[in-house]
């Protein structure tokens, strides 16, 4: 039933956007080329004869291309979620969706799926193809690849659930995103370029590493089965947020918070 509802959802997103298929094409070339400035910054480093240690420029651009595609991932699935949130509470509507025969936050993911970071899977998915064409990737570790940017896309889920959650005693928090995107910013960098301090809070608090650094590490052969133990801190991170959620989902006071 879930999935119906869902799959009925993103159906009604698309017919949305097809009625207005120049501004829905606006939003994926604005979306694709906000988030493809950071890759950039990497070809300048690289192209002044500088660089991150132990990782070539393909690798780096392998393992920004994969956080391109979680982000993009995430963003498709839960991005609108913080700002619905913001706004019925804000305008004092939450009740609305408190009525619906379904559960809130299934209701706020389902109804708000957003097509527009639709650009980012598709930017994420050239500059991966290009990456694994020059850099030398392991066929064989394409399975723990997978298992790691799963547990990547569960961190992008806790830390959206997380934003959205600060909504009902936050109110005016738009400023959260930039907060959030300040801390993921450590994910889109070599995770070996930091203090150990940061790694360990990268890797098992708010396990930001995982989003791009370890599937890419994977991908290019730099793993053993201990690796998958880093799975578990993003599975418990993604349920911390989506019960977090939920909890202030209760605690839902009306118009204002």
């Amino acid at each position: 039933m879930f999935f119906s509802i869902y799959k009925s959802c993103i159906n009604a997103a698309f017919a949305r956007a097809s009625a207005y298929r120049l501004n829905f094409l606006l939003s994926l070339v604005i979306t694709l080329g906000f988030n493809l400035l950071f890759p950039l910054v990497t070809v300048l480093i690289y192209s002044a004869g500088a660089g991150f240690p132990g990782w070539g420029f393909y690798e780096v651009l392998l393992m920004q291309a994969v956080f391109t595609l979680s982000n993009g991932l995430a963003g498709v699935v839960f991005s609108g979620v913080l700002w619905a949130t913001m706004q019925h509470v804000r305008e004092g509507t939450f009740e609305i969706v408190l009525l619906k025969p379904t559960g809130p936050l299934f209701f706020l993911i389902a109804t708000n799926f957003d097509e527009d970071s639709l650009g980012l899977l598709v930017g994420g998915g050239a500059l991966f193809a290009v990456a694994v064409v020059f850099a030398d990737v392991s066929v064989a570790a394409v399975p723990a690849f997978l298992v790691l940017f799963a547990a990547g896309f569960c961190v992008m889920a806790g830390v959206n659930m997380l934003m959205a959650a600060t909504s009902f005693k936050w109110v005016g928090n738009s400023r959260i995103p930039e907060i959030f995107d300040s801390l993921l910013n450590f994910g889109k960098y070599p995770l070996t370029i930091f203090p150990n301090a940061i790694r360990g809070l990268a890797t098992f608090v708010i396990p930001v590493g995982m989003i791009a650094f370890y599937p890419a590490n994977a991908l290019l052969g730099n793993w053993d089965w201990r690796t998958l133990f880093v799975v578990v801190p993003s599975i418990l991170f993604m349920l911390f947020g989506v019960r977090t959620y939920q909890k202030m989902v209760r605690a839902y006071e009306g118009v204002g918070g």
